[in-house]
């Protein structure tokens, strides 16, 4: 641990902790042993963070953020896995993020530049790309994937093994026990797919062909009274050359609990 980093004389830091010379460690803040902070991350009051744990350069933890702590599973019996998080991330109040299991790989996984607002909870080997938002108290259960730009809506609850596509939009107060597909607006309990999320896609400079194509995508693979290989078929026939068509044809094509429809 280095003396030059910024620690409230109130802070607890394990001696087996590692904290960069640059890093802030506020008020009350708890520290433990295996943890990794890494440059500019700030811990404002009150935030815990369990090890083993690794936390990137630039990240923001505001008070009562609890990370890297033993999952919520039955099956745990106190082995070493770990949870990474990368950079220029931001957790909001009342976070938590859980370390993995054994069983899903031993790791609980989180890209760069996301939003955790507040009362999110992420659970043991999840995987979470990067610039992905987390309304208030959204939840992932153990073992959940949340690709790139995803949007998961305040107080949404994503079941265990289940997918959210890239650029998938998650309105409030949805349940998903399927993948949510990538580029569509899924709302709901149970959630159903609404179509294309336009607005969402237009303000990330998606171009206006790209979202022509998805739609007519969307319309084979969700609407049309084809079965999926066929629609899959036409799409990456008609479609294929554009990135965005084959990735949802993809993700569809590989799911294993079925898509949101």
């Amino acid at each position: 641990m280095s003396g030059a980093a910024r620690i409230h004389p109130t802070a607890q830091i394990d001696p087996g902790a590692s904290v960069a010379p640059d890093a802030v460690i506020g008020p009350f803040c708890v520290v433990g042993e295996g943890v990794r902070i890494g440059p500019g991350t700030v811990l404002h009051a009150h935030v815990v963070v369990g090890g083993p744990t690794t936390i990137g350069e630039g990240n923001r933890l505001f008070p009562f953020a609890c990370v890297g702590m033993e999952p919520q599973d039955l099956k745990f019996q106190g082995e070493k896995t770990t949870l990474e998080i990368g950079d220029r991330n931001t957790l909001r109040e009342g976070v938590t993020v859980h370390r993995g299991t054994t069983g899903g790989g031993g790791a609980t996984r989180i890209g760069s530049d996301n939003l955790l607002m507040a009362g999110t909870h992420v659970a043991h080997d999840c995987r979470v790309g990067n610039r992905v938002v987390f309304a208030n108290a959204a939840t992932l259960a153990g073992h959940v994937t949340v690709e790139d730009g995803a949007t998961i809506g305040a107080f949404s609850g994503v079941h265990q093994f289940c997918r959210v596509g890239r650029q998938a939009y998650i309105g409030g107060y949805s349940v998903l026990t399927q993948d949510a597909a990538p580029y569509v607006l899924t709302v709901g309990n149970r959630a159903k797919a609404y179509g294309v999320n336009v607005v969402g896609l237009e303000r990330r400079g998606i171009a206006a062909e790209t979202i022509q194509a998805l739609k007519q995508a969307y319309r084979l693979l969700f609407r049309a009274h084809l079965s999926q290989e066929e629609a899959l078929d036409r799409v990456r026939t008609e479609m294929g050359e554009i990135e965005e068509v084959r990735v949802l044809a993809d993700f569809i094509a590989g799911s294993e609990r079925g898509v949101i429809r």
